[in-house]
């Protein structure tokens, strides 16, 4: 088993009227190259989880972070009209921070963090501010949430 002790949570970066299958996911990540989905879970509007990529298997979800890291994207992340936005469903929190609390459980997990907190330390403040966002998934604060 590969040595795991990174969380990074994803936003599909799907309308928030406009669903987004399992199976759509992976043809859009082999659209772009990988060898299949790139998430090892994929967190439906239901709340149900979805069991992408093989967590034994290295991730394609963060780039320089895959290898210690399980990569967990929620369907969502975007408003109706197309804006960034915290459309996580009740059962879709619930069903994340369930996640979360079994993978810490059968990993040593010390960061959960969100994509976005990934971003390039621009600055070299030490603080990966709102302007040094490569991108804003998962379009909310993953640290003071989970």
């Amino acid at each position: 088993m590969r040595h795991v002790d990174t969380i990074i949570i994803h936003c599909s970066a799907t309308r928030s009227n406009v669903r987004l299958e399992p199976a759509d996911l992976t043809k859009m990540h082999r659209r772009r190259g990988f060898n299949g989905c790139g998430y090892h879970f994929y967190i439906r509007r239901t709340g149900e989880i979805c069991d992408m990529r093989p967590v034994e298997r290295i991730g394609a979800h963060c780039k320089g972070h895959n290898e210690g890291s399980i990569g967990i994207c929620y369907e969502g992340g975007l408003d109706a009209k197309g804006n960034p936005a915290d459309t996580r469903t009740k059962e879709q929190i619930k069903a994340m921070r369930s996640l979360v609390e079994v993978l810490k459980r059968e990993f040593p997990i010390t960061v959960v963090a969100g994509h976005r907190d990934f971003s390039p330390d621009a600055d070299g403040d030490g603080v990966i501010e709102p302007e040094e966002w490569i991108k804003v998934c998962p379009c909310f604060d993953v640290k003071k949430d989970l």
